[in-house]
């Protein structure tokens, strides 16, 4: 969306576009682990091995989104927003998709059966943390607003809104971990040891979805108040 800000117009490309086009496919990547999980549940071997080749193909067209913005984005001092802002809300979204990748291939190349004493924990959390994913990429589809009105006003105090809820919605997510964290550790002893620490690890991956999509709201706080 083209900006109506004199400011915007004076000081330099607006980066925001390609920032929302690399979130989408982020988000994409977050948006299929639900799947994973739940064909490893029903022993679905070939689904499993066909949703982790879709996340991958799209955790590439992350990068290569990352990339360019990278090479694009201007380095002089005039810029609607710190060229270091937009990086690292960059960074933080890509690590969506990076985690993503990271759960698909452990699931698929330690071809993980989902225990069942987690399973009624499990589908809840991974739902959620994907969620908190979605509020994330709320928050950035505001940014062509937020620059026209020059981060201030009502889209100010809306997203404002936006990354409170995204902030509480994060949380949930936590206790849910933790919780499923304690039901694991009650049933270590009937589980293979290296399951365990499998399964811990996907744990905290699966939370690290929610984890960086609210630093990408936190960080989008940070620009908006510089």
């Amino acid at each position: 969306m083209a900006t109506t800000n004199p400011i915007g117009s004076l000081f330099g490309r607006n980066p925001f576009s390609a920032l929302q086009k690399h979130m989408r496919i982020a988000v994409e990547c977050a948006d299929m682990v639900p799947g994973l999980f739940e064909a490893a549940a029903a022993g679905n071997k070939a689904e499993v091995e066909l949703i982790r080749s879709r996340i991958f193909e799209r955790e590439e067209d992350a990068d290569r989104a990352k990339n360019k913005l990278r090479r694009r984005l201007p380095r002089g001092l005039f810029m609607p927003v710190n060229r270091g802002d937009v990086l690292e809300v960059l960074n933080m979204q890509d690590s969506i998709a990076d985690v993503a990748q990271d759960i698909a291939g452990l699931l698929y190349e330690r071809e993980m059966e989902i225990p069942a004493h987690l399973k009624d924990q499990l589908f809840p959390y991974v739902s959620s943390c994907v969620a908190v994913c979605h509020d994330a990429l709320k928050i950035v589809e505001c940014l062509d607003e937020l620059l026209e009105m020059g981060f201030r006003g009502r889209e100010g105090s809306r997203v404002e809104k936006l990354i409170k809820e995204l902030n509480k919605a994060e949380h949930e997510t936590d206790e849910m971990g933790m919780a499923l964290s304690r039901t694991l550790f009650k049933h270590e002893d009937e589980m293979r040891p290296v399951s365990v620490l499998f399964w811990y690890r996907l744990i905290e991956w699966i939370g690290d979805l929610a984890d960086y999509a609210e630093k990408v709201g936190n960080r989008l706080r940070l620009m908006i108040a510089r």
